[in-house]
């Protein structure tokens, strides 16, 4: 295989007493270096050992076009890690995995206690030869959706990118993922994916089955299943189930009556006429003129609808729009989420990875085009993701890449009862091929459980001796959603 691990120039030197050189056969020597990982916004940093595994673009020509991969390697506290580690997987598709695990590293701080972790950011994501677009012109800041614009950014980004989207798709980075298991001379992984790192997660499982310890799925993406037809009736559902938790909470429905009139009545202002709404940015400071349209109201509800902490506050910013006409607090979450969003993501990967695994498996057919208008989002997203692929190459799939995985490896499933994207529904269609799993659901959480309550604990025992039938999950049974906002001071006392 060519491997070549070299510095990362990025990586700010630290002091640091472990080796940095390790050897997974001896024609292959490891570099790492001492530098410090963050996650998107620069907000947090961790230390950790860096590097560059370059990998050919198409592995069906090793010794034609190169591209480099990001990694990491953040040392187990103890001193006697066992020669399998640890591995995350982000999500999007478009994430970097160094970028979420820096976020999300107290999830995982009991299996660091034991296991090194390694990262790293999968091909077109991150620092690992990114596929991301240029801007679109300014004529595209539109308010309603049109397939012909659609198509005209996807053009654009296509011809932006500095390398072909086709090779930059799952079943190629599950191959660049085990390089880099026996780069660094691991045996085994344990492999932890979510949203759609457990689709990467399932098909590692499926072509490393040997090389695989244990596995943990959160927010399962099925690999039979195409995203995409089910997303707006998903999202309607989980905004359903918010509706419902605030008409049976006492505070929240006397603060907010008419909450979903008020919530239609909306959609249908915006829908009609976009708002101009004048506000403090809320990241960067100063005065901006926000436009706040139907598409901005639909992405600020379905993005806040993913953590349960930003359901909370849906209601109140939703009341003071619809019943006090002031806009000004949804217009602020919109930029924001949406901001992040884009900050968080690479679109070209993004697109490489849905124009290759969902839509081209679209069954028109049983797609029911009635039901996804009666949704807040409608059929726009579905829409978007086929005019998007219209234009854009497929890319190598595996032939057997969308049937179920089968394997007897444990497995941990989380799911959240209202996870807007990847319901619990989706980690029991997978359960029937999987020789030992549990599926674990968190009541009233939304996409992601690895931060939850006592789930780091679970994890980390999981990780420690892979027995999923064996963990007492008692410990989430007080675990609830965040209680909603009824005013901007918080919640009631």
């Amino acid at each position: 295989r060519n491997l070549r691990i070299k510095r990362h120039g990025e990586c700010a030197a630290l002091s640091g007493n472990r080796a940095k050189v390790v050897s997974s056969t001896p024609a292959v020597a490891v570099e790492l270096t001492d530098c410090r990982l963050a996650d998107t916004g620069d907000l947090r940093t961790i230390a950790a050992e860096c590097g560059t595994l370059t990998v050919p673009l198409d592995p069906q020509v090793p010794d034609g076009e190169q591209i480099e991969l990001f990694i990491a390697r953040i040392p187990a506290l103890s001193a006697q890690a066992p020669t399998d580690a640890f591995t995350v997987i982000a999500g999007g598709p478009g994430a970097a995995s160094t970028e979420f695990y820096v976020s999300q590293e107290g999830a995982f701080s009991r299996i660091r206690r034991d296991r090194d972790i390694v990262l790293v950011d999968q091909r077109g994501t991150g620092r690992s030869n990114p596929l991301d677009c240029a801007e679109p012109p300014e004529d595209l800041d539109v308010v309603e959706y049109s397939a012909e614009l659609v198509r005209q950014a996807s053009r654009q980004c296509l011809s932006s990118l500095d390398a072909d989207p086709r090779f930059f798709t799952t079943s190629v980075a599950v191959d660049d993922l085990d390089q880099l298991r026996e780069a660094l001379g691991y045996t085994q992984l344990n492999v932890y994916g979510v949203s759609y790192g457990t689709r990467v997660a399932q098909h590692y499982l499926r072509r490393y089955p040997d090389q695989t310890r244990s596995v943990i799925l959160d927010g399962v993406v099925p690999a039979d299943l195409p995203l995409g037809p089910a997303i707006s009736l998903d999202a309607q559902a989980a905004v359903e189930q918010m509706f419902a938790r605030c008409e049976e909470d006492t505070a929240c429905s006397a603060a907010f009556p008419g909450l979903r009139d008020g919530f239609d009545a909306l959609a249908a202002r915006l829908e009609d006429e976009p708002a101009n709404v004048v506000l403090p940015d809320p990241q960067v400071g100063g005065i901006t003129n926000q436009l706040l349209s139907a598409p901005d109201f639909q992405a600020a509800v379905r993005l806040l609808s993913y953590s349960t902490e930003t359901v909370s506050i849906l209601p109140l910013v939703l009341h003071s729009a619809y019943a006090n006409d002031d806009l000004t607090p949804l217009a602020a979450q919109a930029a924001m989420v949406t901001r992040r969003t884009n900050e968080m993501l690479s679109y070209g990967m993004h697109n490489a990875v849905v124009c290759t695994e969902d839509v081209p498996f679209y069954d028109a057919a049983a797609i029911e085009r009635a039901a996804l208008e009666r949704t807040y989002l409608g059929a726009t997203m579905l829409d978007g993701l086929s005019d998007i692929c219209s234009v854009w190459p497929a890319g190598v799939i595996d032939e057997d890449f969308k049937t179920p995985v089968e394997s007897d490896r444990p497995v941990l499933i989380l799911s959240g009862s209202a996870d807007p994207v990847t319901p619990a529904a989706y980690g029991e269609r997978i359960r029937p091929s999987l020789g030992v799993n549990e599926h674990i659901i968190v009541e009233g959480q939304g996409h992601g459980q690895a931060g939850i309550g006592c789930v780091p604990k679970l994890l980390g025992e999981f990780v420690a001796t892979p027995d999923p039938a064996a963990l007492d999950t008692s410990c989430l049974d007080a675990v609830g959603p965040a209680p909603f906002f009824t005013s901007f001071a918080g919640p009631e006392p």
